[in-house]
Order: structure tokens, then C-alpha cells, then sequence
């Protein structure tokens, strides 16, 4: 869907993308960064809001930056900041972007009340969109982003602010959009869980450089085979034998154990341990990388750089 090589930005004279080349597939794609990383200008500039100093790709087909006015025809973008029109009520709100990107009056309205069923407006659709709540916000840019069917969104920050139960209910409705209706998703968000939750690939930005580009299945696998160890009571016998079989012993902060290497046809080696130290194993499973000790480790490791 996306496809952009050396992209530069420059902000009187400091660079906030330095020499972007990413690739995005289809799917569910999170976009993750510390405040300032350039998610936001990167996005910008694969949307033509901002002038790039140098790059060249495609996005969703159409050459970039060449073709940037096809290209936000057929990319669905939710902004990070409020951009409504005081004095629009939800529905003429969502029916005025239908119109805007060329559906007829009639057909745009009609469309604008399908889209906002999909979002659950409700009778609030016939509201101002001034007073409208934070989560209502959010709803109605995510519904102006849908309202023209496009195959690509790029959605910033679309949970912030929202409550639990709402926060649940945007992310249901985008993994539906992908899971039943095939549109690919680039989610830029600084809230961890939301990527964990629906997306199959994360691109993570540090400095206006991207560091990692992989699928989430791939960064959660441990480099050498792990295991995830909950102990009852004390395990420092256990942890003594383990690292004296020449196995790596890392201490969570709740007691558990991360052992490694340690493959599934030598857990027997573990109970034998176990049973010689007298240590009771509550639960056995193999490890996984957490998301956000990848994220901390990236930025970490960059600003040491």
C-alpha cells in the first residue's frame, strides 16, 4: 500500500525525516514513536500536506509525490486534531466530506447515514458537532475518513481521549474494516495496547528514522528459544542450579523467571532442577518478547547512539 524511499523533511534546516524508506503492506500496520519522532510530519508528507525535500515512492498505486491529489482520493485520513465546522450538525458534517470528495448530494447523504449506523451515532448524528464529547470528536473524524469507501486509512492518534469501552469499540470497528472489508490501516498511536490489540506489523520511528519495520509475530519471537517460568515462593536454588547448567536466568520484578535457552525437549532439565531444589512450578510457557520493552529498547538504544 505504501512504498517511499529516502524521504527527507527539512524545518529550517532541521531535519525532522531524515532518509525515511519503509514499506507497508496490507493489513493493520502500527505506527509507533516517541513524541517528536516524525509520525505525524511523515504522514503529512505521504498525504502532500507538507512539502517533502526529498523522497519518491508510490501509495496505494499511485506514484508519490507525483500523484498526491489522486492519492488522498483514495486514502482515508482521521487527523490528530478536532477539524469540524461550528454550526454542522454529525450527519451534514460526515454528508459535506461525501460531497467534497465527489459523491452527489443525494448519494452522499445517503452514504453519511450508513456510515455513521457503522459508528453508532445514533440520534446524536442530528446534534451540533460543537457539543459534541471528546469521544463523539473522535467518531465523527472517523467517520468522515470512511464516508468515500477509500481502500487506505491513515488514522493519528484515533483512541486519545476516549474511555475504555469507546476505546474498545474504535478498535473493534477498525479490525472490522480490515477482517470484513479489506481496507488496509496505517495506525499511528503512542498507546501500546491499541497496536498489540489489531495490528499484524509495526513500523517503529526514533528521531525522524525508522528502526524497526516487522510484523508483530516476528518481534514478539525471542531470539533463542524462552521460557516463562511463575514460581511459588523462593526461587533463588532454582535460579543457582539453572545458571549452573549454563542456562540464562532473568528475574522478573513480580518473582518469575525467564529462562533461555531453552528448548521444549529440554524443559525436562527445568523439573528436574525444580524437584531437586524443592521449588514449586506454578505455570510453564513459552516466552514472549513484550512490545514494550522492544519499543524502550529502540528508542533507547538510538538516543545512546
Amino acid at each position: 500500500m505504501i512504498q517511499v524511499r529516502n524521504l527527507v523533511k527539512r524545518y529550517r534546516g532541521v531535519e525532522a525525516l531524515r532518509g525515511v524508506t519503509l514499506e507497508v503492506s496490507d493489513g493493520i500496520t502500527g505506527l509507533l514513536g516517541p513524541n517528536g519522532s516524525g509520525k505525524s510530519t511523515l504522514i503529512k508528507s505521504l498525504l502532500g500536506l507538507v512539502k517533502t525535500n526529498e523522497g519518491q515512492g508510490t501509495v496505494v498505486g499511485k506514484e508519490w509525490p507525483g500523484q498526491v491529489r489522486e492519492i488522498r482520493e483514495l486514502v482515508g485520513y482521521l487527523p490528530e486534531d478536532d477539524c469540524y465546522i461550528a454550526g454542522l450538525s454529525g450527519i451534514e458534517s460526515v454528508a459535506l466530506m461525501a460531497n467534497l470528495s465527489g459523491l452527489p448530494k443525494t448519494e452522499g447523504l445517503r452514504r453519511a447515514h450508513e456510515i455513521c449506523d457503522f459508528c453508532d451515532f445514533g440520534e446524536e448524528r442530528y446534534r451540533p458537532v460543537e457539543s459534541y464529547s471528546t469521544g463523539m470528536r473522535q467518531k465523527l473524524k472517523f467517520a468522515q475518513a470512511l464516508v468515500h469507501d477509500p481502500p487506505l486509512l491513515i488514522l493519528d492518534e484515533p483512541t486519545t481521549g476516549l474511555d475504555p469501552s469507546q476505546r474498545e469499540s474504535m478498535l473493534r470497528r477498525i479490525k472490522t474494516l480490515h477482517t470484513h472489508y479489506g481496507k488496509s490501516v496505517l495506525l499511528s498511536t503512542h498507546i501500546l495496547p491499541d497496536v498489540k490489540a489489531i495490528c499484524d506489523s509495526v513500523i517503529i520511528m526514533v528521531a525522524g528514522t525508522v528502526k524497526v519495520v516487522d510484523t508483530l509475530e516476528n518481534l514478539s519471537r525471542p531470539i533463542h528459544p524462552t521460557q516463562h517460568v511463575m514460581v511459588l515462593g523462593d526461587s533463588s536454588r532454582l535460579v543457582q542450579r539453572v545458571r549452573e547448567n549454563g542456562l540464562e536466568v532473568e528475574v522478573e520484578c513480580d518473582g518469575n523467571l525467564r529462562i533461555s535457552p531453552l528448548e521444549s525437549q529440554r524443559v525436562g532439565l527445568l523439573w528436574q532442577l525444580a524437584a531437586e531444589t524443592d521449588t514449586k512450578i506454578r505455570r510453564l510457557v513459552p516466552a514472549m518478547n513484550s512490545l514494550d520493552k522492544i519499543f524502550i529498547d529502540t528508542a533507547s538504544l538510538s538516543e545512546v547512539r
